[in-house]
């Protein structure tokens, strides 16, 4: 068997301007009580973003290696509503709702089906590599605006 044929790893695809992020819960998620820790939802969320940004055309990864700078979380709200279990198939939903010169807010939602389970707002910020807000590529701020006015960016 070839390396091409095999399976890719999980992603994400936008219908029209949302991003959905498919992702199943194992054994490791979970807690003594079989739910899924806490913490793991920021996991899942902080996945679902990478997965967005990747597929927006925002090279996170090439924008560090040349130095120009990272994206770091500044504010975050969680709310937890349900709880998934183990072997529950997921789904995380993800919308940008702002756009600032240096930052970015994106609005997420933990499903199971139809049934929300957990939602989150994060706020990112540009950074430097020393640490300083800077303005992000202006290239990302346009993908960020047409995605947060409802436009499909699909190909």
């Amino acid at each position: 068997m070839s390396v091409s044929e095999l399976p890719a790893p999980a992603t994400g695809r936008f219908i029209a301007a949302v991003h959905h992020f498919p992702l199943r819960v194992y054994f490791e998620d979970t807690d003594l009580s079989g739910l899924v820790y806490h913490a793991n939802y920021l996991r899942y969320m902080e996945r679902a973003r990478s997965d967005m940004l990747r597929i927006a055309g925002i090279d996170q990864r090439g924008n560090l290696e040349e130095g120009e700078g990272v994206y770091a979380v500044t504010d975050l709200q969680i709310g937890y509503r349900r709880p998934a279990r183990l072997d529950d198939d997921l789904m995380v939903v993800s919308r940008v709702t702002k756009v600032g010169a240096a930052s970015c807010s994106i609005h997420q939602a933990v499903m199971r089906d139809d049934e929300l389970l957990t939602t989150g707002d994060v706020t990112v910020a540009f950074l430097t590599p020393q640490g300083r807000p800077r303005r992000q590529p202006r290239p990302w701020v346009d993908i960020f605006s047409r995605l947060m006015r409802g436009e499909d960016i699909n190909p």
